[in-house]
């Protein structure tokens, strides 16, 4: 299903864009009425973008809890992983969560712009250690806590409290269940009907289930070369 209405996106666009040149080249050759030629192609374009505008507002309550919901799950990762420094992770434990740091607000910052952008209610953040305070519209936002993947405070203290290769561990399991939880939440709106059909918001959920699926693999090879416990 993800394939085939990527293509569809695809294969529109440059329908369009062909039946644009065409008529442009028509314009060309047809030197006995060009300013009709010219008024059909400015039309045309205007209706192409006009449709591309519209297609912005095709979108659902499904896609709007994804995004609110998403917003908040990608900032408790934030606070995962800026652990990693001063708990002495590994170096290479400490790449990934750099990586995750960046990548995560990059998201956070393109998922609150597209609820702004389609006048939805976008969900204000505020990190302060290892508490997450999420308010959406002056009223605060709890409801993510329930999600798949986000980890408890005593978790989140937990977490903290580690060092070292304890830290690495921890850290790694933690994040590979948080990661799976945000696959899952993709997977929920792809199957929710009529969700998804917002060419933006299907291409940041995509984009979303590759990065966290391709970070999760990545956490497990690393967890398991982490020095045995006995």
């Amino acid at each position: 299903m993800t394939r085939k209405r990527h293509l569809t996106y695809f294969f529109r666009a440059i329908a369009a864009l062909l039946l644009l040149g065409w008529i442009g080249a028509c314009a060309n050759t047809e030197s006995t009425a060009p300013n009709a030629s010219t008024s059909e192609t400015s039309d045309l374009e205007a209706l192409y973008w006009s449709r591309i505008d519209s297609s912005r507002m095709s979108f659902t309550e499904a896609d709007v809890n994804f995004m609110t919901g998403m917003i908040a799950h990608h900032a408790q990762a934030l606070i995962m992983s800026r652990l990693a420094p001063e708990n002495g992770a590994a170096e290479s434990v400490q790449r990934l969560a750099a990586r995750i740091i960046n990548a995560q607000k990059d998201e956070i910052s393109s998922m609150q712009r597209w609820l702004r952008d389609r006048d939805q209610p976008v969900p204000k953040i505020q990190i302060e250690g290892l508490n997450l305070m999420v308010e959406i519209s002056g009223q605060p936002y709890t409801s993510y806590r329930d999600m798949h993947g986000v980890l408890s405070q005593e978790q989140l203290e937990e977490l903290a409290g580690a060092r070292g290769t304890d830290f690495d561990r921890l850290f790694l399991t933690y994040m590979i269940e948080h990661h799976s939880g945000a696959v899952h939440m993709v997977e929920n709106l792809f199957s929710a009907d009529g969700a998804a059909q917002d060419e933006e918001a299907f291409r940041l959920a995509s984009d979303i289930q590759v990065d966290q699926r391709t970070e999760i693999d990545r956490m497990n090879l690393m967890l398991d070369r982490l020095p045995d416990l006995s």
